[in-house]
């Protein structure tokens, strides 16, 4: 009997412990100590985390299998669909809405409302529970004289990018890459004032702006123009699809 009532408490313990094998796993959580490496997961530093939902496998088959239709994060060379929400001299930051075509915030398969923020919230990088950030350096934006970028004059705040996935960065934010023809600033509207330390006043701004002022058109790979009034903006432009 005692036997009987320890063994069903050791499987109740393991059921709970988000560290065994079968347990599900949110992306960024840590794979069981003893599991191996392989698909589903991811290193960071010295530790073993699951990219995917889904649960880990046996030491002997390695990896996370994930859900058929579970939740997906940036991993490098993914391409990134995102808004710019700051800008400083050295970089400007971007909250990540599409990874390879798909939304962030779709929901995980087994039916709950994974979003980017649960994922960050689980593997401890962001207690608010923001999206996905990513950040583009200086030295990312463009391949040729990359010293003479100016950040400002290549995005603006609430401008929609089309980027790559180059690093998992640091703990916070994902290295992406504008270096290519057929990455950078896809929408853009005409410059407006703003604050660039407040996102929500770039929230507003471009809210307020929707749907009432056309977008900029590209002219070239680092100007864009405002329909309405001929005025030229600088932006590091990515190529039209279908052009």
């Amino acid at each position: 009997m005692a036997a009987s009532a320890s063994t069903s408490a050791a499987a109740s313990t393991s059921a709970k412990d988000p560290s065994s094998f079968g347990a599900l796993l949110l992306p960024g959580q840590p794979v069981p100590a003893s599991g191996s490496s392989g698909a589903g997961t991811y290193r960071r530093s010295s530790y073993l985390l699951s990219s995917v939902v889904g649960r880990a496998r046996s030491q002997t088959s390695g990896g996370v299998q994930g859900h058929t239709s579970g939740f997906i994060i940036p991993s490098p060379g993914s391409v990134v669909l995102g808004r710019i929400t700051r800008i400083t001299p050295r970089q400007a930051s971007v909250s990540v809405l599409v990874v390879d075509g798909q939304p962030v915030s779709a929901g995980a398969s087994n039916g709950g409302a994974l979003s980017a923020g649960d994922a960050n919230r689980a593997a401890g990088e962001d207690p608010g529970g923001a999206d996905f950030t990513g950040v583009i350096r200086q030295q990312d934006v463009r391949a040729t004289e990359k010293d003479k970028v100016k950040l400002a004059e290549c995005f603006r705040p609430g401008d929609i990018v089309r980027a790559q996935v180059i690093s998992l960065g640091d703990a916070r934010s994902y290295y992406l890459s504008t270096a290519s023809n057929n990455l950078g600033v896809i929408y853009a509207l005409p410059a407006v004032p703003y604050s660039e330390d407040v996102d929500d006043e770039v929230d507003m701004l471009v809210t307020s702006h929707r749907g009432t002022v056309p977008p900029l058109e590209p002219v070239s790979w680092i100007e864009m123009r405002d329909p309405r009034t001929g005025v030229i903006e600088k932006r590091k432009v990515a190529k039209p699809e279908g052009v």
